[in-house]
């Protein structure tokens, strides 16, 4: 028992020493984290680390705020030299004070002009041996379109061969009789006879003549039966109703010429814009499918109103050279009643449309800016501004399309 004691004296000793230490560690462990704990309530009050973070914080919040004031002050645009304009090829103009012609406009529709359009048929009846001409085809005036064989024909240059021996036999019968009574062998009353049979000779052939020369086409070849529809004027075959061996008569709608070379547009006005529409008055006549546009002058106002649309039918005579204004086009027709002062207009061509309103490309120290505008009347390529400019602005007019273009790209490279 004495020899046990020391030993376990010695164990209860390091185990207590053993809970000591564990109980000192676990408490310096507490103690850090608690002091952690106060540092980290304590920085937060008085900018230890984490407040250091909520500046930063803050300071990069208040770094976006200056940038976007600095976008925004930034004025929208483009960014070019004088050389790069004159090399887009972008002209200037500046806006300023225009007379424009109030104008309005109407539907029409290109039609034929009927002064010079001719409803070419048959003045005998008959059979057609040939027709020499095709639709749309050109023809010049006296121009054969085709041969018709008439038995009308044949019969009335009989008559007029007939009319021409009566005659040649009926001078020779006055001569001789002429001389006899002048002789004294015949009497009197068989001068007179004769005289009178040669009247009614001359009569009879100028009868003839004038049947004959009312067809205005009588072939001399093939025994004379044979009848001939030619133009009457320089013009384009624009309806062809022949065949041949189709039989015709003096009804049957042979050809159709008309002289494209003018054409009418005509268009309907209604009876509270008649006083507006007056002959004379300019009128632009526009086909937009077709990016076609021409001016002239309005040449008839009807003085009746249709029973079916109340409205007068007006015109337009137009030239057409080339033939481009073909009959059946549907066109704007543009009148212009009277002129009116506008404190600032530009060409129509400025106008570029930039992110669906209408806009111009203000000339500025560094390129050019784009800038919304308000758009009254139009006339003879220039748009009154109502809004939004200001005369004396200098703006691009042609090549503004350009400067669209480019805005277009800028904008594209800044979204992504």
């Amino acid at each position: 028992m004495i020899k046990k004691t020391p030993l376990a004296a010695a164990v209860l000793l390091a185990s207590a020493l053993g809970v000591s230490a564990y109980a000192w560690m676990g408490s310096e462990q507490a103690g850090g984290k608690h002091l952690d704990d106060a540092t980290h309530a304590d920085g937060e009050h008085h900018g230890n680390p984490a407040p250091a973070s909520h500046a930063e914080a803050a300071s990069h919040a208040d770094g976006e705020h200056h940038v976007a004031e600095e976008t925004d002050n930034e004025e929208e645009g483009l960014h070019l030299t004088p050389a790069q304009i004159e090399a887009a090829g972008i002209q200037l103009v500046t806006a300023g004070p225009q007379a424009l012609d109030e104008a309005f406009s109407l539907p029409g529709e290109i039609g034929f002009d009927e002064d010079r359009t001719a409803h070419v048929v048959p003045r005998t009846p008959g059979v057609v041996e040939a027709v020499s001409v095709e639709l749309g085809q050109s023809v010049k005036k006296g121009q054969l379109l085709a041969v018709i064989a008439s038995q009308q024909v044949s019969e009335l240059r009989s008559e007029l061969a007939a009319a021409q021996r009566r005659l040649a036999l009926a001078s020779r019968t006055f001569e001789r009789e002429r001389e006899l009574w002048q002789e004294k062998i015949s009497a009197e009353q068989d001068y007179l006879q004769a005289r009178q049979d040669l009247e009614e000779a001359r009569i009879a052939l100028a009868n003839a003549q004038q049947k004959t020369n009312a067809l205005s086409g009588v072939s001399a070849s093939a025994g004379g039966n044979r009848y001939e529809l030619r133009a009457p004027f320089d013009g384009v075959v624009v309806e062809k109703h022949l065949v041949p061996g189709e039989v015709v008569s003096e009804t049957t709608a042979a050809f159709t010429l008309s002289d494209l070379s003018r054409v009418w547009a005509s268009f309907s006005v209604a009876p509270q814009d008649l006083a507006r529409v007056q002959v004379g008055k300019p009128a632009r006549v526009e086909a937009a499918d077709l990016g076609m546009q021409v001016d002239g002058r309005v040449s008839y106002v009807g003085n009746l109103l249709g029973e079916q649309t109340r409205s007068a039918v007006a015109r337009v005579t137009l030239a057409n050279p080339d033939g481009a204004w073909r009959p059946g086009l549907f066109v704007n027709v543009r009148v212009s009643s009277s002129a009116r002062q506008v404190a600032v207009a530009v060409p129509e061509q400025a106008i570029q449309e930039v992110e669906g309103k209408p806009s111009v490309f203000v000339r500025s120290i560094e390129g050019f800016a784009p800038r919304p505008v308000d758009l009254g009347a139009r006339s003879a390529g220039q748009v009154e501004v109502l809004a939004g400019l200001a005369a004396g602005d200098q703006v691009a007019a042609e090549g503004s399309f350009v400067l669209k273009s480019e805005l277009g790209k800028s904008s594209a490279s800044h979204a992504h």
